[in-house]
């Protein structure tokens, strides 16, 4: 979600300067690739990417790609095989070993529901949707590109006849996936890249203390929405976290009450007071947040748990299992910023079914393949 924000803002400072856009996107990868479908970038006229399709070694052509689709105005497919080490389309050894799909679309800005436009949906509700893209393998056919947003109760088209595409996104928005699948337009052969786009990630921060800061920074440059929440007014201030989303003075029990709680959200208790961390906890079990990390030894979360039994709370074993204590991965960390890192790095690993360790020993692909179906 942070490069469709980054490209969404990019857009919105080149449309006051009038300048025309292209968007690049990914639509299929066949073998191995830097960015998988759904990796996006925009190219103003005077030559300003922002997002990324690749590792940085298709970017120079893919500008020269874009730069033809504003000046002729139209989409374009540009298929690049970076299987083949000799390449002298690129100059350049990329050894991805896959074949990847871009298209490029021109942004027209008068047009309605463009697709920047279509993108801008997604910021309006904390809620997760889908965007489909159409494109075309065969050499010389339309390439009609990104045609549908869809949200639950929500349908955007650019035309009535992509309406059908509904009801495969509402059960990609059910499974959580991203799929392409074969389709026909007007009875020409088609491939549809439906994309699954999660809510963005809201890390809860229950401390405002001096080792918060560096989770604060790591999380803004991943594009996470940081909230910091303290019962001190000395610490909870803007001031000390520029770079949070919202930092806000409050009880530990009015925390879960002022954040929507869902699949993205994740909580770290980290007050150093182990009466305010314990009534937070006490009250986030009641939650559907999937992670609650605790700072501190084991020791302490063992006295927590005997200190919810005491008052009658047993907790099942899928809370039990929502429960990171001692928070972060075993990666030896130290200082803060060291802490910080390993707690963030848990959070993705969660966050993406993963259990942290080196890719050395992955003996798959490093990302699962979109899946193809007719």
């Amino acid at each position: 979600m942070k490069e469709i924000r980054d490209i969404l803002k990019a857009y919105e400072v080149a449309t006051n300067l009038g300048k025309k856009t292209a968007l690049a996107t990914v639509v299929k990868v066949e073998g191995s690739s830097y960015r998988q479908p759904g990796a996006r970038m925009l190219v103003t006229e005077d030559g300003d990417l922002t997002g990324a399709i690749s590792g940085g070694c298709l970017e120079g052509d893919a500008l020269r790609k874009a730069l033809l689709a504003i000046h002729q105005q139209q989409n374009k497919l540009i298929t690049y095989d970076t299987s083949n080490e000799d390449d002298a389309d690129f100059g350049v050894q990329l050894g991805c070993n896959g074949i990847v799909h871009i298209l490029f679309e021109y942004i027209d800005s008068t047009k309605e529901n463009n697709p920047i436009q279509l993108l801008q949906q997604l910021e309006k509700e904390r809620k997760d949707a889908v965007i489909v893209t159409i494109f075309s393998l065969k050499r010389q056919s339309i390439q009609l590109g990104t045609v549908l947003f869809y949200r639950k109760e929500k349908v955007t088209a650019v035309d009535e006849k992509y309406t059908f595409l509904a009801k495969e996104s509402a059960t990609i928005l059910e499974q959580k996936r991203s799929i392409i699948k074969k389709i026909a337009i007007d009875s020409e052969p088609y491939e549809a890249l439906i994309e699954y786009c999660p809510v963005p990630v809201a890390l809860v921060l229950c401390g405002a203390g001096n080792d918060v800061k560096p989770v604060v920074e790591i999380a803004s440059v991943l594009g996470w929405e940081t909230n910091v929440f303290d019962g001190r007014a000395t610490h909870a201030t803007a001031n000390r976290f520029p770079k949070a989303t919202r930092v806000t003075i409050a009880k530990a029990e009015e925390i879960s009450e002022q954040i929507i709680v869902d699949n993205s959200t994740f909580f770290v208790l980290m007050t150093h007071n182990y009466n305010y961390d314990l009534a937070v906890l006490k009250c986030l079990l009641t939650t559907d947040c999937e992670y609650i990390g605790i700072l501190g030894p084991k020791t302490k979360l063992n006295r927590m748990l005997s200190d919810l039994e005491k008052e009658g709370i047993v907790l099942s074993d899928k809370q039990m299992a929502r429960l990171y204590g001692p928070v972060g991965l075993n990666i030896g960390a130290e200082t803060s910023e060291e802490i910080a890192l390993s707690i963030i790095s848990e959070i993705k690993a969660v966050m993406t079914r993963n259990v942290g360790t080196s890719l050395k020993y992955k003996q798959e692909k490093i990302h699962a393949t979109t899946a193809v179906v007719y």
